[in-house]
């Protein structure tokens, strides 16, 4: 055998030993990103389905909630809205006393899976009212909690749907979250300047 082809030869074994390891290193690369893929992906499985969780286990102790205030006979539950985030319960509205009020909170506190609650409710002014002028003032606080809406709704930098409105005799309640102390008092202003507004209490919490 001559020197150009034994060296022709060694060359097809370097070259060859080189195209092996080439493709065992690109297969373990590609096992490796692989592997890498499916833990990403199983991670981010996993936190969604813990968002699922969470939504699904609060969306169950506000229904537990309002059942209970619905079997309490005394409370006026049509009144009070029950809001839940992470197990913590949000109770807003109007109430006919305090002791309603107190007897709400203990209520919720009471249910499976809350892990506190949140008293934003508030005392209606009493005062003996005829059936038709009862129907008249629950048709005119619809209208003012609509007109509410419909004007936060229409400025740009209020993020409306995360703020509640209930009405009860022309008390307006904002209820919810907003990005800072001027944005809050910007919201309460413009609920003043909606026609039969009397007044305005402010439950609304800044988060930045």
């Amino acid at each position: 055998m001559t020197k150009t082809t034994i060296s022709k030869t060694l060359l097809a074994v370097v070259l060859g030993s080189s195209l092996i390891s080439a493709g065992a290193f690109a297969q373990q690369t590609m096992a490796s990103q692989s592997e890498s893929g499916i833990e990403s992906i199983g991670k981010k499985i996993d936190s969604s389905m813990g968002q699922v969780g969470d939504f699904v286990d609060d969306s169950a102790i506000t229904a537990r909630v309002k059942a209970g205030l619905i079997d309490q006979k005394s409370i006026k539950s049509t009144d009070i809205s029950v809001n839940t985030e992470k197990g913590v319960v949000t109770l807003s509205g109007f109430v006919g006393s305090q002791n309603e009020a107190e007897l709400a909170v203990i209520v919720a506190g009471n249910v499976e899976g809350v892990t506190s609650v949140s008293d934003k409710l508030h005392v209606a002014e009493d005062g003996s009212k005829s059936a038709s002028e009862t129907v008249s003032d629950y048709t005119d606080d619809a209208l003012i909690t609509s007109k509410v809406k419909a004007k936060l709704l229409s400025e740009g930098d209020i993020a409306s749907r995360h703020i509640g409105v209930e009405t009860t005799d022309g008390v307006v309640q904002l209820t919810g979250d907003v990005k800072s102390n001027a944005q809050a008092a910007q919201v309460e202003s413009i609920t003043k300047a909606v026609d039969g507004v009397k007044s305005v209490k402010n439950d609304l919490q800044v988060v930045q």
